[in-house]
C-alpha cells in the first residue's frame, strides 16, 4: 500500500468555503499519487476556529467550543473525501465537548464513507491545565482493507504500553498525529514513534502540525517532519526510517509499504521482540540492589 503522512500547517479561513478548498486539494493531492491511507496531525481541527472571529479563536476555552461545534460537518466533510478518493483518511484530531467533558478525538474514515473515531489517552500538562481536556474513550483497533490499524495521539506514542495492548490485537501500522511547539516535543514524539516501531516490529505514521499560528493558543507554534518508520530489521531501512520530509516543511510525505515485510520480521526478524516482550515479566520481580559506594575510611 502506498501511505501518505501529512506536515500540515494550521491557515486562517474567513469561511468554510475557504477550509473546505484546502482539504479537498490536499487530498486530492496525495490520491492523485495513489496513497491508500491519508494521516493528518493532532489538532489539525484548530484551524475551524477561525470561523468563529478573531476574539473567540484568540480565547482558548471559546476556541475549543467552536471547533466541537463544527465537527459534524467536518466528518461528513472527511466521508465525502474518502468516498472520492477511494482511500482511508485519519482525519486531523480536535476537541468534542462529550457529557464528561472535552476530549481531543481524531476521527478515521474509510472509503465507503464509513468512520469511527480514537480518543487521546493520556493528557499532556497543557492539555490538563489550562485546556481542561480529558481522556476519552477507550483504544481502538480500526479493522480495515488494508490490515489492523490503531492511533496514538502525539503524547500516547510516548507510552509503550499502550501500544502493546494495540499489537496484542493484531495491529501492524501505527498512526501517530501530533502537535508539538518546541523542536524538544518534536523529538520525544519522532523518539517514541521509532521506538514502538522498533519493539512492536511495525509501520508508524508520523504526521504532524507545522508553522506558526499566533491567533490560536493551541496551535501557536507547532514543529515537526512528517515521516514513516519501519523496525531496523531486514526489509527495512537499517535506521528505521521508511521516508520523512523535511523540518517545519508542509507537504505530504509518501512510503510505500508492505504488511507482509512486518510479517516476516515478527516470524523470523534477526531479532525478535514481539515474541519475546514476555520474558520481560520474569525478569520484573527480582531487582538486585549491588552497591558500588566508596567505603568511608
Amino acid at each position: 500500500m502506498k501511505i501518505a503522512t501529512a506536515a500540515y500547517p494550521i491557515d486562517w479561513h474567513d469561511d468554510w468555503s475557504s477550509y473546505e478548498d484546502k482539504l479537498s486539494n490536499w487530498v486530492d493531492k496525495a490520491a492523485d499519487a495513489g496513497a491508500d491511507l491519508l494521516v493528518f496531525p493532532e489538532y489539525g481541527a484548530m484551524e475551524l476556529a477561525s470561523l468563529a472571529g478573531a476574539e473567540q479563536a484568540g480565547d482558548l476555552a471559546q476556541s475549543l467550543i467552536a471547533v466541537s461545534d463544527l465537527m459534524s460537518k467536518v466528518h461528513a466533510l472527511h466521508s465525502q473525501l474518502a468516498v472520492k478518493c477511494g482511500a482511508h483518511i485519519l482525519g486531523g484530531s480536535g476537541p468534542v465537548v462529550t457529557e464528561s467533558g472535552i476530549v481531543n478525538r481524531a476521527a478515521f474514515y474509510s472509503p465507503d464513507g464509513q468512520k469511527n473515531y480514537q480518543d487521546k489517552q493520556i493528557m499532556t500538562r497543557f492539555e490538563r491545565d489550562p485546556m481542561r481536556v480529558s481522556s476519552g474513550g477507550p483504544l481502538t483497533v480500526f479493522e480495515t482493507a488494508l490490515g489492523r490499524i490503531g492511533v496514538l495521539i502525539c503524547y500516547d506514542s510516548e507510552f509503550p504500553e499502550l501500544a502493546r495492548v494495540l499489537i496484542e490485537n493484531d495491529v501492524e501500522i501505527l498512526l501517530a498525529p501530533s502537535c508539538t511547539e518546541a523542536l524538544s516535543g518534536y523529538w520525544r514524539v519522532r523518539i517514541g514513534a521509532m521506538a514502538r516501531a522498533l519493539e512492536s516490529q511495525c509501520i508508524v505514521v508520523h504526521s504532524p502540525l507545522v508553522g506558526a499560528s499566533a491567533w490560536n493558543p493551541v496551535v501557536e507554534m507547532n514543529t515537526g517532519a512528517a515521516a514513516i518508520y519501519g523496525p531496523p530489521d531486514m526489509g527495512f531501512p537499517d535506521n528505521g526510517v521508511i521516508a520523512e520530509g523535511a523540518l517545519n516543511i508542509p507537504g505530504w510525505v509518501y512510503a510505500d509499504v508492505s504488511l507482509e515485510a512486518v510479517r516476516v520480521v515478527r516470524k523470523d526478524g534477526r531479532v525478535l521482540n514481539v515474541k519475546h516482550w514476555e520474558e520481560q515479566a520474569a525478569r520484573l520481580g527480582n531487582v538486585k540492589i549491588a552497591s558500588l559506594m566508596a567505603k568511608t575510611p
